[in-house]
């Protein structure tokens, strides 16, 4: 399992509640959803060197 590294972020408000909507609809946390957005957008990019996640 690769090494968690926690960090501040600031969201605006309404932005974060709708990640958390998309969370919850999913059954992901808050913080699992943002890290599964961020991945794919990655991946996507081709910026991703390792499919870990």
């Amino acid at each position: 399992m690769a090494e968690k590294k926690p960090f501040a972020l600031r969201l605006d408000a309404d932005l974060l509640k709708a990640v958390e909507k998309w969370a919850a609809d999913e059954f992901r946390s808050t913080n699992g959803q943002l890290e599964w957005i961020i991945s794919k957008a990655l991946k996507d990019a081709g910026r991703l060197k390792n499919n870990k996640t």
